[in-house]
C-alpha cells in the first residue's frame, strides 16, 4: 500500500512540476534532455534512464528510472531492483544549464536481499526478503553540452531511507556518467 501511494503522490507532484514549467521562457534554448546512465548499465547492469527539464538558465527538473535487468547483483545498495528519482537542480556556471550543479531528490526505491541461515548439521537455507522505502539526499556533479546537443554528465550522491523498513538500506546511492541529448 504505501509504495503505491508514495508512487502516485511522486508522479503527481512532478507532473505539477513540469505543467509549471510550460509557462516559463525559454529564449529559444532547448529545455528537453533525455539521458542514459552508461556507468550503471556497464558496471552494474542496471538500465538507468532520465528526462530533465530546464526551467531556466539556472534551474531545472528531472527524473530518473532505474531497474535491474543482471542476475544475482549484489554490488549496490542491498540488491536494489528498481527506483523512481525525481530532482531539483540548481546550476551554477554562466552557460545556460550546464557545468557545476546541486541537486536535491527523492527516491522511491525497492530490492530484495537473501539472508542464510545454517543449522547445527551445517545445513543452509536462504529466505528472500524484499523492501520498499522513500529516500531523500542531495548530488553533485558537473554537466557539458555541445553546441548540437549532445550531453555528458557525471555526478554522485547520497540519500537517506525514511521510511524504516527492516529489510530496507538506511542510504542509498545515486551517481554516474551519463550521456544524452538536449532538444
Amino acid at each position: 500500500m504505501h509504495m503505491k501511494t508514495l508512487l502516485s503522490s511522486s508522479l503527481i507532484l512532478f507532473a505539477l512540476f513540469l505543467g509549471q514549467s510550460q509557462d516559463i521562457s525559454s529564449d529559444s534554448q532547448p529545455q528537453d534532455e533525455l539521458k542514459i546512465n552508461a556507468f550503471n548499465l556497464i558496471a552494474f547492469s542496471y538500465v538507468d534512464v532520465s528526462y530533465e527539464r530546464l526551467l531556466n538558465e539556472e534551474s531545472s527538473l528531472g527524473v530518473g528510472i532505474l531497474f535491474n535487468i543482471g542476475e544475482d547483483n549484489e554490488v549496490l545498495d542491498y540488491f536494489r531492483t528498481f527506483s523512481i528519482t525525481p530532482y531539483y537542480r540548481q546550476y551554477f556556471s554562466k552557460q545556460y544549464a550546464e557545468g557545476f550543479f546541486v541537486e536535491g531528490f527523492g527516491m522511491l526505491n525497492s530490492g530484495e536481499d537473501y539472508y542464510y541461515t545454517f543449522d547445527n548439521q551445517g545445513s543452509e537455507s536462504s529466505t528472500e526478503e524484499t523492501y520498499t522505502d522513500f529516500a531523500l539526499g542531495i548530488s553533485v556533479g558537473g554537466k557539458f553540452v555541445t553546441q548540437r546537443g549532445f550531453i555528458a554528465e557525471i555526478y554522485t550522491g547520497l540519500g537517506r531511507n525514511l521510511l524504516g523498513g527492516e529489510f530496507a538500506p538506511e542510504i542509498v546511492g545515486r551517481g554516474g556518467i551519463s550521456l544524452g541529448y538536449r532538444f
